[in-house]
C-alpha cells in the first residue's frame, strides 16, 4: 500500500483548502462520526499508515480512540510536535493554530503523542524552518535523539515553503553523538511544486523515508475559475482521467508516487467517497510519456507558495 491517510481534515472542520461544492460544516458530534467512518473505511481498504498532529484539532484524540478498536501490529502512526490548535471549532476564528518550536512544547506534546506507542513509528518536527532555529537547538535535538533511541522510533521533519530543499539539506547535516538524527521527511510535492525532485535521490541514497503531502495542491489541481492560468493543465488532467478511467485526484496522486521513487503519498480525504477514489491510485500506472507531460507543468516554488498563502481557512 503506497497511500497513507493524513488526518488534518478529519480533526478540524476548517482547513487551508479549496472546498468542493456541496460541503456542509457539520456539528461536532456529526463531524466525529464522519471522521471515524473515514478511518474505518481506510483500514478496511488496506491503509495502515496514518499521519496526524496536535495542530489538527481533535485528530490525535480521534485516532487514539479509534486505535482502541484495533489489535493490528501493522498499523503505523506518524505524529508531530510544534503546533497547537487554538480555534476550538470556531469557523470565524482569526487564528487556528500557533507554532512553537521550544523544548517545553516538545515535552508537553510528547506526553500525549507517546500514547500511540507501540504503533508510533515516526515523530516529526511540524513545519521545520530555518527561522525558528529548531535545527540548531541542541536541547531539542538531544531530546529527540533520546526519544529515538529509547522508543525505537524514527525522527523526522515536515517542510513548508519555497525553501523546502534548503531546510532538508540542513536537516540531513544534523548529527547527535556523531549519528544522523532525521530518518523521515514529509514534504509538499505535486505537479506545481516539484522542488523535492532535486533532492529525492539524495534522501533515498541515505535510506531516508519520503512522505508526500499536499499532492492535490490544496485543491488547486481541480478545475477552478479562480485559476484560469492552469486551464491547460486542467485539460490534460481531465484527458488522463478519461484515459485511465479514474478521477483527476487519482492522476495527481499517482504522479507523485511514480515520480518520487519509494515514496508514501498521503491522502487528505475527509469522506468515504474521496477516500475510495484516492485509493484507485493503486490500480493504474502512468506511461512515461504521460508522466513527463505532467512534469512539464511545474512552476516556480516562490510563485507556488505565494499563491498558497492567498488561500484561506474554510
Amino acid at each position: 500500500m503506497q497511500l497513507g491517510l493524513g488526518t488534518a481534515a478529519l480533526g478540524r472542520p476548517q482547513y487551508i483548502n479549496l472546498r468542493q461544492k456541496g460541503f456542509i460544516n457539520p456539528d461536532l458530534k456529526t463531524f466525529k462520526q464522519q471522521s471515524f467512518s473515514v478511518l474505518e473505511k481506510a483500514y478496511g481498504l488496506g491503509v495502515r499508515y496514518f499521519d496526524t498532529a496536535p495542530g489538527y484539532g481533535l485528530a490525535e484524540n480521534l485516532l487514539l480512540e479509534w486505535l482502541q478498536t484495533k489489535k493490528d501490529s501493522d498499523i503505523q502512526i506518524a505524529t508531530k510536535w510544534g503546533y497547537t490548535y487554538v480555534a476550538n471549532f470556531n469557523a470565524n476564528a482569526k487564528v487556528h493554530e500557533v507554532k512553537e518550536h521550544s523544548l517545553e512544547k516538545l515535552n508537553e506534546q510528547w506526553k500525549v503523542s507517546k500514547a500511540f506507542l507501540p504503533h508510533l513509528k515516526a515523530y516529526q518536527i511540524h513545519s521545520a524552518t530555518l527561522e525558528t532555529g529548531v535545527l540548531k537547538n541542541e536541547a531539542i535535538l538531544n531530546r529527540l535523539a533520546f526519544l529515538k533511541n529509547e522508543y525505537e522510533i524514527e525522527i523526522g521533519i515536515t517542510t513548508t515553503g519555497d525553501n523546502q530543499v534548503e531546510v532538508i539539506k540542513k536537516a540531513l547535516d544534523v548529527l547527535v553523538n556523531g549519528k544522523p538524527l532525521f530518518d523521515a521527511f514529509q514534504v509538499t510535492y505535486n505537479m506545481l511544486d516539484q522542488s523535492l525532485g532535486v533532492i529525492s535521490e539524495t534522501l533515498l541514497n541515505q535510506d531516508k523515508k519520503i512522505i508526500i503531502k499536499e499532492a492535490l495542491a490544496n485543491g488547486r489541481l481541480f478545475r477552478n475559475r479562480r485559476y484560469k492560468h492552469y486551464d491547460k493543465l486542467y485539460g490534460v488532467l481531465e484527458e488522463f482521467a478519461r484515459k485511465y478511467n479514474v478521477g483527476v485526484d487519482v492522476i495527481a496522486l499517482k504522479f507523485c508516487q511514480q515520480s518520487i521513487n519509494k515514496s508514501m503519498v498521503l491522502s487528505g480525504a475527509s469522506n468515504d467517497d474521496h477516500l475510495k477514489s484516492n485509493l484507485q491510485m493503486n490500480t493504474i500506472t502512468l506511461s512515461e510519456e504521460d508522466l513527463n507531460r505532467l512534469k512539464s507543468y511545474r512552476i516556480d516554488s516562490a510563485n507556488y507558495w505565494g499563491e498558497r498563502k492567498q488561500l484561506t481557512w474554510n
